[in-house]
């Protein structure tokens, strides 16, 4: 690492604040079953830290399970429930407002807020939570984070929050259009969903 010049990992993690709340029961609906056999029917969602000149800043995503397509996301400087609204709000309404989708994510308070569940209640989307601590029953978010850390994020620095809202769009672009998943047979996320409109034609 010395002799190319490149930078030191960062292994520091934010300081996290604040209590948990209790605002209903979190089941685990999903219980690991990861590959539906339709868009539109599961998403999953989770967020992670990124060092942005010094301070930290969060990035959300919605993934579509069907084809790991990330599918809505966004970036803040706090990690709160603006953030995850913001997210689902895009992935909702880019996919036309579907009914009835499964969304699953773990027992953060972004997520268990009144304001958050309240809004998907509105929307008719049935909630499903990880188990505390296990983040196993999320496996397709943190595999998603994990590969862009390695592939993207790790190696850069960030100025500003606009450097790293162009490198998210830029990777999440990829990823959807470009990028092969073993888990796909080896097909992009956005080759599976056109797979599957041809099925259905």
């Amino acid at each position: 690492m010395n002799s190319m010049n490149l930078p030191k990992r960062s292994t520091e993690k934010p300081k996290w604040k604040g209590a948990w709340k209790d605002n209903g029961p979190c089941i685990n609906h999903l219980d690991q079953q990861f590959n539906p056999s339709c868009p539109n029917s599961v998403w999953a969602s989770d967020f992670t830290y990124i060092k942005v000149n010094g301070s930290f800043h969060y990035l959300c995503v919605v993934i579509d399970l069907f084809s790991r397509k990330v599918i809505g996301w966004s970036l803040s400087n706090h990690h709160d429930v603006d953030l995850t609204m913001k997210a689902f709000d895009k992935a909702y309404f880019d996919r036309g407002e579907p009914d009835f989708v499964l969304f699953h994510s773990d027992q953060g308070s972004e997520y268990t807020s009144r304001t958050f569940r309240r809004h998907l209640e509105q929307n008719n989307i049935v909630q499903s939570f990880s188990k505390k601590g296990y983040p196993y029953d999320n496996a397709c978010c943190e595999s998603f984070f994990r590969h862009m850390k390695r592939e993207c994020i790790d190696r850069k620095s960030f100025r500003n929050q606009e450097e790293l809202r162009l490198t998210c769009f830029e990777y999440i672009t990829r990823y959807n259009t470009k990028r092969p998943h073993s888990s796909l047979d080896d097909y992009t996320p956005d080759e599976v969903e056109a797979l599957y409109m041809e099925r259905q034609a």
